[in-house]
């Protein structure tokens, strides 16, 4: 029953987060199309981005997870989310109405992605870390799934855009045949007068800046990486460049994020929260400081150093969230997870939108050396966390 329903949730989720980077995926295509401009390009990924916030809050203070059934949850927002991102076929991409829909998407997946996380960990028996790696694994390999979709339908974006619905669709249907575990209670209800307790407890404070340095990499490399590519295939002068450059993109993020996401909640269950994430910062941030220096270099080289990156730039994310769950008071889990997921993703519209402005400055060649700035934060908030007494709590004593 347990494997059963963690695999159905996990299809579930893979196919409504395609509609993530629904529009991110086909950048390129939309770029020589319609002429928009980096900084407008950004706000398509920066409008989910906010649109998730507000989202999550307005699930926490409401408390939606709760007082519905959270499958009945999912699949209503799945399914009004997969309407939003349809809406795109029709729109002016030039249009501010484009950017109301991914900030509904972005809402929308406020009932997907933490809820699915509490449906997987309701089947939690010492394995929290694997199977809220196992979720966003497919958080991971469904965010990157337009890419796949893009390069299957080659030069029309609308192919994408329009797949992403109608798996979207599908994910809504899926999760109605998902079974709760033994451990499924109502969450701890949002405290605003206790959330800077997120910030004001030591061991809370240093587990949320290992989630923050690793948010100032992730999303950013996430929404640019295949406009990297794309640009850096052009330039080898291989045949089929955009092809490869977004199958490519769909191996780094989706294949390599899964592998990275499943493989770190299993080494975090037993070498210790603050070990995998620290060592999978200190790879992913030299990835970051060095992939540009082979921008338009062999396409082989170059994919394999991002499938690198792809895998540990993910590998850790499940575990701040269980770090935060085994550290913060029993009453206030809901609290510090909501807090530390809306300061995760605020941060990300930084880097996502700054991402542009850099390349312009910098190029390609050095742009994602600033991304090294987080995963350098992360690793040092990780390993005094690991000195804490309180780390004593987490993956069983492990740290």
């Amino acid at each position: 029953m347990k494997a059963r329903s963690i695999t159905t949730l996990a299809i579930a989720i893979v196919a409504v987060l395609a509609l993530w980077f629904s529009t991110t995926a086909v950048v390129p295509s939309l770029i020589a199309a319609y002429d928009l401009s980096p900084n407008r390009i950004a706000l398509f990924t920066s409008a989910v981005q906010v649109g998730f916030v507000v989202g999550t809050l307005c699930s926490a203070v409401l408390g939606l997870a709760d007082r519905l059934d959270p499958r009945r949850f999912f699949l209503i927002s799945a399914l009004v989310a997969a309407a939003a991102n349809a809406a795109l076929l029709i729109l002016d991409p030039a249009s501010n109405g484009v950017l109301v829909c991914r900030f509904i998407t972005g809402a929308c997946m406020a009932g997907v992605y933490p809820v699915g996380m509490k449906m997987a960990a309701s089947w939690a028996d010492n394995d929290l870390g694997l199977l809220v790696g196992l979720l966003v694994g497919a958080v991971t390999l469904g965010s990157a799934a337009p890419h796949l979709f893009n390069a299957i339908g080659g030069v029309d974006w609308r192919f994408a855009v329009g797949i992403g619905s109608a798996t979207a669709v599908l994910g809504a249907i899926v999760v109605s045949f998902v079974q709760l575990g033994p451990n499924f209670h109502p969450s701890p209800p949002f405290n605003p007068s206790a959330a800077l307790q997120a910030f004001r407890s030591k061991s809370l404070r240093l587990a949320n800046f290992g989630y923050l340095g690793h948010m100032w990499e992730l999303y950013a490399m996430w929404a640019w990486l295949g406009v990297f590519l794309d640009a850096s295939f052009r330039l080898s002068g291989g045949s089929d460049a955009t092809f490869w450059a977004r199958a490519a993109t769909f191996a780094v993020i989706g294949v390599g994020g899964a592998i990275g996401c499943i493989g770190g909640g299993y080494l975090a269950d037993r070498i210790g929260r603050t070990a995998l994430t620290a060592g999978a910062m200190v790879i992913s941030g030299a990835c970051a400081a060095v992939v540009g220096l082979l921008f338009g270099t062999n396409p082989w080289l170059l994919s394999g150093l991002c499938l690198i990156w792809g895998i540990t730039i993910v590998a850790d994310s499940a575990q701040f969230s269980s770090s935060v769950a085994e550290l913060a008071p029993p009453d206030r889990i809901g609290t510090m997870l909501t807090v530390q997921t809306c300061a995760g993703f605020l941060l990300t519209l930084v880097t996502v939108q700054v991402m542009p402005h850099i390349v312009d400055a910098w190029t390609w060649r050095y742009a994602f050396m600033i991304l090294t700035i987080g995963p350098v934060f992360g690793v040092i908030a990780m390993l005094r966390l690991r000195r804490h007494p309180d780390a004593v709590k987490l993956a069983g004593g492990r740290r």
